[in-house]
């Protein structure tokens, strides 16, 4: 009677940290979707861009935004382009030529090169970091990713996202759009 009192309350100790893996990302909150006004693509750190000022030859070039968040260019101040999309940068950096006084009507463009990642794991065959593409989902994440394991939640995943500087996670559908700098999370399902 002891041992099996003593193996019901170890069976019980051992399957207790699975309780809560039930319900994995199915439980987390709905991940907020962008409103229709921040659908275009906000710049943020890492980015790579080809900036292009006619007349302006120091300034035609290939840059990266910084860790922190900011372009810097030759003649001008840096720019805080993290969150920017790209007709505001293009419009930050022709104010800032106007307010040094180096051209008059700066014609300035701006070309988006090489995007943040987004990074999957979890029940992938190929976790990793992969390059954004616009129009992503998570299915074609994890499509890219090689697809789902045979353990895999295929209905809810997570996603990991900054937003104004700050990090939320919420529960995503396979539908749900993927944003550069996502990290995905694909559960494994308890049957």
């Amino acid at each position: 009677m002891g041992f099996n009192r003593h193996f019901a309350g170890l069976a019980a100790l051992l399957l207790l940290p699975l309780a809560g893996c039930g319900g994995g990302s199915a439980s987390l909150p709905p991940l907020q979707q962008a409103s229709a006004t921040d659908s275009e693509y906000r710049l943020g750190s890492g980015d790579e861009i080809r900036v292009f000022v006619y007349g302006l030859d120091p300034l035609n070039n290939t840059f990266m935004i910084t860790d922190h968040g900011q372009l810097a260019l030759p003649l001008i101040d840096p720019i805080d382009a993290a969150g920017m999309t790209v007709p505001q940068l293009e419009h930050a950096i022709a104010d800032s030529l106007i307010a040094k006084q180096i051209v008059k009507q700066p014609n300035v463009n701006v070309q988006p090169l090489k995007l943040r990642p987004f990074y999957i794991l979890g029940e992938v065959h190929n976790p990793g970091e992969y390059p954004y593409r616009h129009g992503l989902t998570v299915l074609s994440a994890v499509s890219i990713a090689g697809g789902y394991t045979f353990r895999a939640d295929q209905k809810h995943m997570a996603i990991t996202r900054t937003v104004n500087g700050h990090q939320t996670i919420g529960r995503a559908e396979p539908d749900t759009p993927v944003a550069p700098g996502d990290t995905i999370r694909v559960d494994e399902k308890w049957f």
